[in-house]
């Protein structure tokens, strides 16, 4: 509760002080995005973390992703020092990680299989194949280390929209299914990702 006010008041003077919010519309879809969206959970958007264009918080070059955790916030950098941010869930304490990535791939409604250290942790989770049913939703962005490894780590939509905004993952940046399309749009192979 004590977070939730916090960015309610950090919102509240960002407004005053002419951070210019700008709402940005939903990204077109196919119909299978319709299809499948429809049959996924909903949740109502909590306004700290719903999608907007902002004055550039981070001071980094156009085109970079920026995550800073301890706000659940994803930026991603425009010209002209501004950036869209959206709400998104974070790893929770044991699981987070930080650091420099690169977008090495990305997915549309990608299969999900648990890498071997999640299943040992959580016997009961399972490849599971692309779908309304998937937790990485309707697209997946894969960061990779500066050496071209698989870091494990992905920005990825969910099936669980109530928990945006929550610290609540295995270390996986998660977006609302919209917010996810839209940046996967924007974003190319090779884009810089930097998670603090």
């Amino acid at each position: 509760m004590r977070f939730k006010i916090f960015f309610a008041l950090a919102l509240a003077a960002a407004a005053l002080s002419g951070c210019n919010f700008k709402p940005v519309p939903d990204p077109a879809v196919s119909s299978r995005d319709t299809e499948w969206m429809a049959l996924m959970p909903k949740a109502p958007v909590d306004p700290l973390f719903a999608r907007y264009e902002i004055d550039d918080p981070t001071g980094e070059p156009p085109g970079t992703i920026v995550i800073k955790q301890k706000e659940r916030q994803l930026y991603y950098v425009l010209p002209n020092k501004r950036a869209i941010r959206y709400g998104v869930a974070v790893g929770d304490e044991a699981y987070g990680w930080t650091g420099t990535a690169t977008v090495a791939r990305k997915a549309e409604w990608p299969n999900w299989n648990p890498p071997a250290e999640m299943k040992a942790r959580w016997p009961h989770v399972h490849f599971t194949a692309g779908g309304p049913n998937n937790p990485l939703g309707a697209r997946a962005l894969y960061l990779y280390d500066d050496k071209g490894h698989d870091t494990l780590y992905r920005i990825h939509g969910t099936n669980e929209p109530e928990k945006i905004g929550q610290a609540v993952s295995s270390g996986c940046i998660r977006m609302r299914n919209l917010d996810v399309i839209d940046l996967y749009n924007r974003v190319p192979a090779g884009t810089r990702v930097i998670v603090m």
